[in-house]
């Protein structure tokens, strides 16, 4: 009797090899590892200057490595723009939001499918959005910067949902929001997983990242200095003293 075929693994769709990014003579990223599967929430945890913003920015076209290769879905692009990274299918909750302070809630979604051109999908899109943060379609013709650190958070995400994404990057959803607003944002964050976006998340809170993650990476001073599933690294002695506050 033939055992039964294994099922394959998910799809490679992100893939960084010895990627090293500099910020003039400084050396940020030094030989940096990672990928991230088809369907999967992938965190890269650790202290502040430690190389995780400047991994998002190398992989979105912001800081183009000197070293190093970053494939997406089978294309090489570690020197491409980040017009033509978005329009691949990679987009960015940036950390600190950056939305249009002066526009609505509904005009910065808008600004997220500036790319797309099959604007007949646009709608659906935009009620997908709203259906995820109920309180964005409260609030769709309120002033973005009028609007609570949370609701700000949810407007960013929520715009980056807008470019259809197949990768979803979040730099530090959590940052500066009331516990009420962190539990709704990492909810909505599993959701999006659930609907078929791939998710690279960066993340101060450590704990909550773990949980919701598939796999991590801990960055160290722009090194990879752990790899493992998330309930591993959630166990593991050296991240729960350095990161999770245990002593």
């Amino acid at each position: 009797m033939s055992a039964a075929p294994q099922a394959a693994a998910p799809e490679l769709i992100l893939e960084l090899a010895d990627v090293e990014t500099y910020y003039g003579s400084i050396q940020a990223l030094k030989g940096i590892s990672l990928n991230v599967r088809e369907g999967e929430i992938v965190t890269l945890i650790g202290s502040n200057g430690a190389g995780k913003s400047t991994t998002l920015r190398s992989i979105n076209g912001l800081n183009h490595p000197r070293k190093g290769t970053i494939v997406f879905k089978g294309k090489d692009i570690t020197h491409d723009s980040a017009h033509t990274i978005v329009k691949l299918g990679i987009a960015q909750s940036p950390e600190g939001r950056k939305l249009f302070p002066r526009m609505t809630v509904t005009e910065n979604l808008e600004m997220g499918a500036f790319q797309r051109s099959d604007k007949s999908e646009f709608k659906a899109d935009m009620d997908r959005v709203f259906t995820l943060f109920p309180r964005l379609a409260e609030r769709r013709t309120q002033k973005a910067g009028t609007m609570s650190g949370g609701e700000q958070q949810m407007c960013a995400i929520g715009r980056a949902l807008m470019a259809r994404p197949t990768l979803l990057m979040l730099d530090e959803p959590s940052m500066g929001l009331a516990p009420i607003f962190v539990e709704r944002i990492f909810e909505t964050i599993v959701e999006v997983n659930k609907q078929g976006t791939s998710i690279l998340l960066v993340e101060q809170n450590a704990l909550m990242a773990l949980e919701v993650a598939n796999r991590g990476y801990v960055l160290e001073t722009g090194t990879i200095a752990l790899a493992d599933d998330a309930k591993v690294l959630a166990q593991n002695e050296q991240v729960r003293m350095t990161y999770l506050g245990e002593s």
